[in-house]
């Protein structure tokens, strides 16, 4: 499984990077197939003070594409929902093929 993370008006600080991967790593048990994982973490409304934190995933596995978006005040709760969502689409997938 290939993973990139990119980071979008920011620079992630180390801690961030090894937490996205650790949680990364669990993919596998879920969908034994995925090729690669995209993750960008950007800040958005740049402009204000006030920064939303948006992490989104897109899972490639062969011939389909899984994507997911949240926002929050951090990274982490925000990279937490969208690998949740992420994780009961891959679920949701694997049911509609095994039916």
């Amino acid at each position: 499984m290939n993973v990139n993370i990119q980071t979008v008006h920011f620079d992630a600080d180390e801690k961030l990077v090894e937490y996205v991967n650790r949680k990364l790593s669990k993919l596998p048990t879920f969908h034994d197939r995925i090729l690669k994982v995209d993750v960008f973490l950007k800040l958005d409304n740049v402009v204000h003070n006030i920064k939303d934190k948006i992490a989104e995933i897109r899972v490639h596995v062969p011939r389909y594409d899984f994507f997911v978006k949240a926002s929050s005040k951090s990274f982490e709760e925000s990279f937490d929902h969208a690998m949740e969502s992420v994780i009961n689409q891959i679920k949701r997938k694997k049911e509609k093929l095994a039916a």
